[in-house]
């Protein structure tokens, strides 16, 4: 099972919203005694992710369904391929349903696209990142999924890693004054933490440059010939990133600069759902 702690709370909830007071459809015409088959088949072909966590919804909803994985997250499949066969108590399979196609199709919708990003950087040494637009509750699962797909992970959340963006800068009063008062609250926390800091252009960049106390720097929004002016000033002193606005019609322009990290928020936020079915095997 994938390391997610909260897995099984995050699954129930998502039981809870779509059965609430019960399954009456099948409660009103599926007898409770009656059994039966159904194999999760791809529709398209893509990367398949979240295979463990419909297996998971399956036996939440009923322990004594039995699921048998054909496939692994993180593997190429085809349409037609078989997924998963379950087998066991028909109301219980129809109530999972739902909730497990639910998971499993964003889940490879995620990891799909994702794949589809990395290969346009094939030959580089860019790494294509995430970001935290993710769905509530749903981050650690979505990030799972980028990493099937061949991506990079960057911070989960707020609390592993600090990234001065324009507007901590702002109401810090300026980007030395940001770097400083975060290295006295890191000192004072006894925090070790990475710190990655946001420029607009290439003045604020050269302010970055003089005061130094970073590890990575964000450039947003530049265009392709700004950012292989930024990260030639930069000259491997810091680990560079490009940001905003950036789409697979543009992304390897972009890695071909020699930044070494492109975040994409679209990978998590903005990506259609891969088409997988749950098929009675009668």
């Amino acid at each position: 099972m994938i390391g997610i702690s909260n897995l099984d709370e995050l699954i129930r909830m998502a039981l809870r919203e779509d059965i609430g007071d019960g399954d009456h459809s099948t409660l009103a015409c599926i007898p409770p005694t009656a059994t039966g088959k159904a194999k999760m088949v791809a529709k398209q072909d893509g990367i398949v992710c979240g295979i463990e966590v419909a297996q998971r919804v399956f036996q939440l909803v009923d322990e004594r369904t039995r699921v048998s994985l054909l496939r692994k997250d993180g593997e190429q499949v085809s349409k037609g391929d078989l997924l998963m066969l379950v087998e066991g108590f028909s109301g219980s399979i129809l109530t999972a349903e739902r909730t497990a196609l639910n998971f499993i199709q964003r889940l490879s919708g995620i990891a799909t696209e994702t794949h589809r990003m990395v290969a346009l950087l094939d030959g580089l040494n860019t790494r294509l990142l995430d970001t935290r637009k993710t769905t509530p509750n749903m981050r650690l699962l979505e990030k799972y999924a980028v990493k099937c797909g061949g991506g990079t992970n960057h911070r989960i959340g707020l609390y592993d890693m600090v990234m001065l963006k324009d507007n901590h800068i702002d109401f810090a009063g300026g980007i030395e004054s940001a770097i400083d008062r975060t290295h006295a609250y890191l000192n004072a926390k006894g925090k070790d933490l990475r710190i990655e800091i946001e420029v607009r252009d290439l003045a604020e960049l050269e302010r970055v440059l003089r005061h130094g106390g970073v590890h990575r720097i964000m450039l947003d929004n530049f265009d392709v010939e700004t950012l292989y002016e930024a990260v030639r000033r930069i000259g491997g002193r810091y680990e560079t990133e490009a940001s905003g606005g950036i789409t697979e019609h543009t992304l390897r322009q972009y890695a071909e600069t020699g930044v070494d990290f492109i975040s994409v928020g679209a990978l998590t936020h903005h990506i259609k759902s891969m088409d997988i079915s749950l098929v009675s095997n009668l």
